[in-house]
């Protein structure tokens, strides 16, 4: 019992250390001129899809959740933002060429046609991401749409 007690101690310290240790929770401004749904001109009813179940990840409108402020915690949420944003960043979609706006959306229709995105663990706390068939029809036919009239 008495090691039980020095095991919870110390975890009670280190858990308690480690909230000092902070994560870089600053959304760079966006910029109108290069923002996807912005220069697109997205119809309001995929603009709120893709700003609901997308953008805490995929660009710099980032809406931290509580739970992202708690270490250990946060490293993880913050990781998955920053991974998110390398793979695509909707705040800076004006800066990319055609190419790779093209391989983007290409890749977007593809996750979520197959369900990996948003990612299950995201659309726990998150009801706005957890789209329905038809609203994951809807992003798919703009994405499509786009790609077909290669207007990317």
């Amino acid at each position: 019992m008495k090691t039980f007690k020095k095991i919870l101690f110390w975890f009670l310290i280190i858990s308690a250390l480690i909230q000092f240790i902070p994560t870089d929770k600053v959304n760079k401004p966006v910029d109108r001129k290069v923002n996807f749904v912005d220069i697109k001109k997205t119809p309001p009813k995929v603009r709120e899809l893709i700003k609901g179940a997308c953008y805490d990840c995929h660009s710099d409108e980032t809406k931290y959740p509580g739970y992202a402020y708690i270490a250990p915690i946060s490293w993880s949420v913050k990781s998955h933002i920053n991974e998110g944003r390398e793979h695509l960043n909707f705040s800076i979609w004006g800066t990319y060429n055609k190419d790779l706006k093209k391989s983007m959306l290409e890749k977007s229709v593809q996750t979520i046609e197959n369900k990996t995105m948003p990612m299950p663990g995201y659309m726990v706390y998150h009801k706005k991401a957890n789209l329905s068939e038809a609203e994951r029809m809807l992003l798919v036919q703009y994405f499509e749409g786009m790609l077909k009239t290669k207007t990317y």
